[in-house]
């Protein structure tokens, strides 16, 4: 299950032709996922995300949670077969 798929389902994120056409965005929001995932590439880019749409941290918070959880099951499953 990717990223995109995992995050729609939690109802954080969805895409809508009729929302900046079709545009992956948080939920309530014309904000697109991308527009994330670029300030996460600045130096400064969480806290500057948070400060410009502060009405997104839960969505973020969850983001990141959601990341780190596949992050370590995708270790735990390298590891387990590279044993």
């Amino acid at each position: 299950m990717n990223i995109e798929s995992v995050l729609c389902d939690r109802k954080i994120v969805h895409s809508d032709p009729e929302i900046m056409s079709g545009t992956l965005v948080f939920v309530g929001t014309r904000v697109p996922l991308q527009t994330f995932f670029d300030y996460l590439e600045d130096e400064e880019g969480l806290v500057e995300f948070l400060d410009d749409f502060p009405y997104l941290r839960s969505q973020v918070l969850s983001i990141l949670e959601i990341i780190a959880k596949m992050m370590l099951k995708l270790e735990r499953v390298t590891y387990a077969r590279s044993a």
